[in-house]
């Protein structure tokens, strides 16, 4: 029995031992629990930066690309003379005429003809010398059907009445033009137009002219004679104040006449 106590003695030094080595106190036991928690970190919201156009082009610059600069301000666009639509080509004989009555509002060069509505308008560009054009009643509506009618002076005036690759008849063109369908006193039947003509004095139009019935503006700025009338400007010159010009009327002729340069008339181009 006496040996028995060693042996207990060492039992309970070594059960001491274990009990030490696993039972740690409660305070410990947080302590070290604090320690090994990973606190709870708050992540904010990663708000991305605005980028300004100064650091996109540094950034573009950067990665080798070349950055597109543009204009504080729009550069405005230098005004360019728009070609009117061509008319199309009428072969009468061995003349080229337009198969319509000229309805430009812009001389060659791109410059503006100007528009005489008002009868005091009318007729001081025809005392000044000056150009100037109008629809039949400043009417646009007719206006498109005849075209426009035009003092002689924008038919003289150096920039050029008639579009690129056109050209003004003169006396001698309208002339020739006359006789190649039969002469002044048959010709007109065969230049006017199948319709519009007042108590249905229509032509054949054999021709193709389709010469309308657009009737005139005189000097003082009234219109006249739509229906019945339809008459065209030459660059022929008949006196310092006068010019002449060809027209048909209610019977079959197309007869010449001269008239005050500030009359408005038609006016077909002709090609040379």
């Amino acid at each position: 029995m006496k040996r028995s106590k060693p042996v207990l003695a060492i039992t309970g030094i070594i059960m001491m031992t274990f009990l030490s080595g696993n039972m740690i106190p409660a305070s410990a036991q947080a302590q070290s629990k604090s320690t090994q928690t990973k606190p709870q970190t708050v992540q904010a919201k990663q708000v991305k930066p605005k980028t300004t156009k100064a650091g996109t082009k540094a950034a573009q610059s950067k990665s080798g690309k070349v950055p597109v600069r543009k204009p504080a301000h729009p550069v405005a666009k230098p005004a360019v003379a728009v070609k009117p639509p061509d008319a199309g080509t009428l072969k009468i004989g061995n003349q080229l005429w337009a198969v319509a009555n000229l309805d430009v509002s812009r001389f060659r060069n791109g410059d503006s003809i100007p528009e005489a509505r008002t009868n005091e308008e009318w007729v001081k560009a025809g005392e000044a010398g000056k150009p100037a054009w109008c629809y039949y009643n400043n009417d646009l509506v007719i206006g498109k059907k005849y075209g426009k009618l035009y003092n002689w002076y924008a038919l003289n005036d150096p920039r050029g009445l008639a579009p690129a690759g056109w050209s003004l008849p003169n006396d001698q063109d309208w002339v020739v033009l006359t006789n190649y369908m039969g002469g002044p006193g048959t010709a007109g039947s065969k230049l006017k137009s199948t319709s519009g003509w007042s108590d249905k004095n229509d032509g054949t139009n054999e021709s193709g002219f389709n010469g309308l019935p657009g009737g005139y503006r005189v000097e003082n700025g009234k219109f006249m004679n739509i229906g019945s009338i339809a008459t065209w400007w030459s660059t022929t010159e008949n006196k310092s104040n006068s010019a002449f010009d060809h027209y048909l009327v209610l019977s079959g002729g197309f007869p010449r006449s001269d008239n005050p340069k500030q009359c408005g008339e038609s006016v077909r181009c002709i090609k040379k």
